[in-house]
């Protein structure tokens, strides 16, 4: 007789029975189902067999049904058991148990084996202290819902960050535009260059990257020179560290925190903070092989591997590998590389943690700028034309070394270190072309070469995190630092220059590498920053940041081995503050003030020390999260200006700390689940005020650089959830810009606006315990001729035909 009958006969004729009787056989039919369970020898689930699944949040009757179909399994119950309950959901690669122990678990239920193919739902029982317990301890080696992490995470969307505060905080409690790209969207993009996750960030824009030689970007109107973006918050510095772009292949997420961030991150520009979140071991085994190829000879294998290293699993690994080798739809232009992460985790203790990590980057690129204009418009050239020189091309080669630790005193207060040391070294040929006349460009060429040992960056952070309460007002408090030097020594550059007919190019060779130097440079930077910063929930829902920054800053620079020239300290007191209010838990509405500090802003007449730039933002915003949180919207409004920009003054020859530019506009981020299977991830900015209000007069009034009044772009993807052709993704977006500017002065030429076409389609099945998946993308679909960027009317971005982009994958 089966438990479901036993179970309702009792219950019906217990009406016949003394209250003593009724507690009796409750106590021997608890016994009975107790010991049946440890009888039992029929395996119901299929130890070995793992499972997609994709429970969305909701009743948990359509849960378990969803469980049942997916696991092919029998589940039986009385409806009551389930009436009125809620699932949290369900997404990962699991077992059948363990996905049932995740699903049932907080919900008053528990389940039982009852022979076959079959499972029991019932209310949880509790044990007597002379009865067994009816199952042995599961351990689940799936992930939770929207854990980061988990190999396997198939969101659009992410409710936390760390960016904007150094601490794990809901975006919903952020009071700024916080954005988050997770894998998935870099895996259904076929992400390679670093520039390729911002495409889908409002008012994110390629600026001119010299096809792989650098990712550069503007971010609300202002560039990232010359501090890049940031790794696990660490700086890297533009050119020197990040030849040949950065590599994707060990990035988990990428994080976007618009405006300025100087109480964080110090010497960071105003338009916003790019962060590329690394892949962190894991204590669950997980290998990951993919082989890409497209069109023009792409070829790029990567390699992902985690797990633990001993049987307790203390220590743990994680190993990354990519090797790209490419041509080019660009004459001569062609890149190779190879990428190596690995990184170790320690943990010493529950509360005591330590990573060693490494980063390997060598590889060759050719520095390519483009195109000219002509008039105002781009020379009507094929875009394949190159009028740089490829021959030998540039090669670099980086070393990053850390190792960071943090120690948890109890559960309120938490210290971290990180230190950090990059080396690199390079030999690279850049060309800059002029156009002196209709058909022909001046190429003004560089060859500098320095040693991997003659080029170091140091970076040491610390962070002290509090949580404490005071008058009922919950406070998450950071206190902390960072000290940053870069030092170049023995910079050793010969100049070349030649006319070329852009409409039939020469190329010099391999001889414009021969001249002997004439630039001998050596240079220090140093920068230091203590910060201070307090999370506060108030009453009524609302959460308060305010934080300041305290900043000293000095370079030097020796050329040719002369007297070194020293910029006097500079300080700074930085603040920033906000404040948001969540009237309902799916709805925030924010306003935030932040200040920014640049630094070092060179020399002025008669050796003089320029004012370093400053910026200050307001911004006001609206955020709303739904679909228990796998769907995200902001809405934001900022007004940004910058002071003391450096404006050449032709009179004197000198610079001079007299230019004021101001950026303000709206922007929309969308990403998110809609439906079980339908993921989107879209944004949309309109900048109307992107201008110079002080400066020289040719630039007083004028748009800025690469800055598009509007730029758009949509992505969405749906995956079967069922059926014979469940694991089946197709999908596809457009980004759209407006026309841009290819100078901030009157001497501009205008990049006419363009859409492009991207499309998607994929398909992932279980082979023998592994999940393989074949994906093709389709960029430009329509080959539209377009021009991304631009480095000055001189060196325009081509952008790239319609190319396909296929790969295979396999996961287990």
């Amino acid at each position: 007789m089966s438990y479901l009958v036993i179970y309702n006969d009792f219950t019906t004729n217990s009406k016949k029975l003394s209250a003593s009787t009724k507690a009796d056989y409750r106590h021997t039919f608890k016994a009975v189902v107790y010991l049946c369970a440890m009888l039992s020898t029929t395996p119901v689930f299929a130890e070995d067999e793992v499972y997609n699944f994709n429970i969305s949040a909701g009743d948990m009757t359509a849960a378990l049904n969803k469980l049942a179909e997916t696991a092919n399994v029998e589940l039986n119950y009385p409806a009551s058991v389930a009436n009125e309950l809620k699932s949290n959901g369900l997404r990962g690669n699991y077992t059948a148990e363990q996905a049932l122990q995740q699903l049932l678990k907080g919900s008053g239920l528990n389940y039982r084996l009852s022979g076959g193919n079959s499972i029991t739902i019932e209310r949880q029982l509790e044990p007597q202290s002379n009865v067994p317990t009816a199952m042995a301890v599961v351990t689940v080696t799936g992930k939770a819902v929207n854990d980061a992490t988990d190999p396997y995470n198939s969101d659009y969307s992410l409710p936390n960050a760390s960016t904007a505060t150094k601490t794990d905080t809901p975006i919903m409690e952020t009071p700024f535009s916080v954005q988050v790209v997770p894998k998935q969207v870099l895996e259904d993009t076929q992400s390679v260059r670093s520039t390729d996750a911002l495409d889908y960030v409002s008012g994110m824009y390629r600026a001119s990257g010299s096809g792989d030689y650098l990712d550069w970007s503007t971010r609300r109107g202002f560039n990232n020179f010359p501090v890049g973006d940031y790794r696990d918050g660490m700086p890297l510095p533009l050119g020197d560290f990040i030849v040949g772009g950065r590599d994707l292949a060990n990035t988990e997420k990428v994080e976007v925190l618009k405006g300025p961030a100087s109480l964080l991150y110090g010497m960071a520009v105003p338009g916003g903070v790019v962060n590329y979140e690394t892949k962190k071991p894991l204590s669950t085994p997980y290998y990951s092989l993919q082989q890409q190829f497209g069109s023009y000879d792409f070829y790029r294998t990567t390699v992902d591997a985690t797990g633990p290293i001993n049987d307790d699993k203390s220590l743990l690994y994680r190993f990354n590998l990519a090797y790209k080798d490419t041509n080019s739809f660009r004459d001569m232009v062609n890149s190779e590389r190879v990428f190596v992460a690995p990184t170790v985790t320690w943990n010493i203790s529950p509360s005591t943690q330590v990573n060693f990590e490494m980063e390997y980057d060598t590889g060759h690129v050719v520095f390519d700028r483009g195109i000219p204009a002509i008039g105002n418009r781009p020379a009507n050239l094929p875009r394949s034309r190159f009028l740089g020189e490829a021959n030998p091309p540039t090669k670099y080669e980086t070393l990053m070394l850390g190792i960071n630790w943090s120690h948890a005193f109890n559960d309120n207060w938490t210290f971290n270190h990180r230190f950090n040391m990059v080396h690199a070294g390079v030999d690279q040929i850049a060309t800059f072309p002029t156009l002196i006349d209709p058909t022909t460009v001046n190429r003004f060429g560089a060859h500098s070469t320095y040693n991997i040992h003659d080029n170091a960056m140091y970076f040491n952070s610390i962070n002290l995190t509090g949580h404490f309460s005071t008058l009922g007002l919950k406070h998450t408090l950071l206190l902390g630092g960072d000290y940053y030097r870069k030092s170049l020594d023995n910079l050793i550059a010969n100049f070349f220059g030649s006319d070329v007919n852009i409409y039939n190019p020469i190329y010099l060779g391999s001889s414009i590498a021969d001249g002997a130097p004439v630039l001998n440079l050596d240079s220090q930077n140093d920068w230091f920053g203590l910060y201070l910063q307090d999370q506060i929930k108030l009453p009524f829902n609302l959460n308060m940041l305010a934080g300041f920054r305290y900043d000293s800053a000095e370079s030097s620079l020796t050329i040719n081995n002369g007297t070194p020239t020293r910029n006097s300290r500079q300080d700074s007191l930085t603040p920033r503050g906000g404040l948001v209010w969540q009237p309902v838990p799916e709805l925030s509405l924010y306003g935030s003030y932040t200040e920014n500090f640049s630094g070092i802003n060179g020399g002025g007449l008669g050796g003089s020390i320029l004012p370093p730039e400053s910026a200050q933002q307001w911004e006001l915003g609206m955020k709303t999260e739904l679909f228990d949180k796998r769907f995200l919207a902001t809405l934001a409004w900022f007004d940004l200006t910058k002071q003391n920009v450096a404006v050449f003054n032709g009179n004197t020859g000198f610079s001079e700390a007299i230019g004021e530019a101001r950026s303000a506009g709206l922007e929309l981020d969308v990403k998110g689940e809609i439906l079980p299977g339908w993921n989107v991830i879209s944004a949309y900015a309109y900048t109307p005020d992107a201008t110079t209000t002080r400066g020289n007069a040719n630039e007083v009034g004028q748009r800025f650089q690469g800055v598009p009044r509007h730029g758009g772009s949509l992505f969405t993807s749906y995956e079967l959830q069922a059926g014979i052709l469940q694991g089946l993704k197709f999908g596809g977006g457009v980004i759209v810009r407006s026309s841009q500017h290819t100078d901030s002065n009157t001497n501009t030429a205008i990049l006419p606006g363009y859409s492009t076409v991207n499309l998607l389609t994929s398909y992932s099945w279980k082979v023998n315990g592994s999940k393989l998946t074949t994906q093709l993308n389709v960029n430009n679909l329509l080959d539209k001729p377009y021009y991304p960027a631009s480095f000055g009317r001189d060196s325009i971005e081509v952008g790239a035909p319609r190319t396909f982009m296929g790969s295979v994958r396999v996961e287990y």
